[in-house]
């Protein structure tokens, strides 16, 4: 594939070497082989980069649904399998690894309001259960801006008996356009006092301000509640998101 900016491996290892700081690469299905998947498993293990989180990745947007790249996965478990035979000394076409080192430690998505796919919160969740079962230290979640779905989501967690951390995740919208697309695209309900807020929203500053201050809101509840750490989403946000850092903590 044509690629013109420095791939994971790279930013990661620059990211930890030049600051110091534990750094999580996505490990993704779509768009990667098997053998390029452990490529990548191999270079993160050398570097001494340990922590990973296993995605599936979104569908192209011309398609109804993922298609799975050739000779890749279509579901995170599968490359859940594959990571863990890995971290067990055999490489993806079954020959032993001479010298394994150090096992990754990864966590998984997970969606207080289901996967846009999924056809029910029942079936999404079986999702979820299998990741654990398969190993994963840990989940996050898709985005959400009504706290009570996640904390419904975690009651329901902990009644399977599943006791992995569950880290909200959490994008505060910074354009009037946003209060439309971002429940769209990211199938997420604004909660009422949300919505009504948004409607007297006039200008991309006035949008902006808003989601700085129900994000503060949000995080400040979810803390008080005692969550593991919050993931930001920080894509298009980063100037907000310092914004809300320096507020709650």
């Amino acid at each position: 594939r044509l690629r013109r900016r420095p791939g994971t491996v790279a930013v990661a290892a620059a990211i930890q070497n030049e600051y110091h700081i534990p750094v999580v690469p996505h490990i993704l299905c779509s768009g990667f082989t098997r053998e390029e998947t452990e490529y990548v498993l191999l270079d993160l293990q050398f570097l001494g980069i340990e922590n990973l989180l296993v995605l599936r990745g979104d569908k192209a947007k011309e398609d109804s649904h993922f298609k799975p790249t050739p000779d890749g996965y279509a579901h995170t478990t599968e490359l859940q399998e594959q990571i863990n035979r890995f971290n067990a000394g055999e490489f993806v076409d079954g020959t032993p690894v001479k010298e394994p080192g150090r096992p990754f430690s990864y966590g998984v998505a997970c969606y207080p309001e289901k996967h846009e796919e999924a056809l029910n919160l029942d079936t999404d969740f079986a999702w979820f259960r299998r990741k654990v079962e398969l190993g994963a230290d840990y989940g996050v979640t898709q985005l959400f801006y009504d706290n009570t779905a996640y904390f419904r989501f975690l009651d329901r967690v902990r009644e399977a008996g599943l006791d992995v951390p569950v880290i909200p995740g959490i994008k505060p919208f910074t354009k009037l356009s946003q209060l439309q697309t971002v429940p769209k695209t990211f199938h997420c309900d604004f909660p009422p006092e949300l919505a009504e807020e948004a409607l007297k929203c006039r200008t991309d500053e006035q949008a902006r301000q808003l989601g700085i201050e129900w994000t503060v809101a949000q995080c400040r509840e979810l803390m008080s509640r005692g969550v593991p750490s919050i993931h930001f989403y920080t894509v298009g946000a980063t100037d907000s998101i310092a914004e809300i850092a320096r507020r709650i903590y």
